[in-house]
């Protein structure tokens, strides 16, 4: 996810006063995120891409709020950011093994190859983005997470049939924009 592109300035909440300035928060709590990111990714230079693409949200926050606890929310903002990047590369991780599976032998995987393949990824990813929330999330939870309707229920507090609901929406998104030509 590194290299979001994020705007810069403050975020004005409903027309009033209050606002959050994102470079008084980043002063403020930017090296905490960073240490935070560091200890839960084992890797400075992804937790500091990380830790950008968390102030880049904060920035594009549509409807921003006071933020009271920045650290709580910095910390699940970047929790979700975390678990995103974890899927994303859990993906690419299916996709050539599944690939050197199918070729037979890993040195088939050319550098042009695995471009390929994360290309082909970031697309997948900014269509499942275009979803609304609860069928991405119903989506991802049986297609990436393997769980049953009835779990993805569970975890999504809603009934079984939703889910369903939910991940045929996803299928339909899916399948009108492959063939919107």
């Amino acid at each position: 996810m590194a290299g979001s592109r994020c705007g810069q300035g403050v975020a004005i909440v409903s027309g009033v006063a209050a606002t959050v300035d994102v470079g008084r928060l980043y002063a403020s709590h930017g090296n905490w995120l960073t240490s935070w990111l560091r200890r839960h990714t084992r890797c400075a230079h992804r937790a500091a891409d990380l830790a950008q693409d968390t102030f880049c949200r904060v920035l594009e926050a549509k409807n921003p709020a006071p933020i009271h606890e920045p650290r709580s929310y910095l910390s699940t903002l970047a929790r979700r950011i975390l678990i995103d990047d974890i899927r994303r590369r859990e993906i690419e991780r299916a996709y050539l093994t599944v690939a050197a599976a199918h070729l037979g032998d890993a040195d088939h995987l050319t550098p042009e190859r695995i471009a390929e393949a994360t290309q082909l990824l970031d697309a997948i990813l900014h269509l499942l983005e275009q979803l609304p929330r609860k069928a991405r999330q119903a989506f991802t939870l049986i297609r990436f997470d393997g769980l049953r309707y009835a779990e993805a229920a569970l975890r999504l507090g809603v009934s079984e049939r939703m889910v369903k609901r939910y991940v045929a929406q996803a299928y339909a998104h899916c399948y009108t924009l492959a063939h919107a030509d």
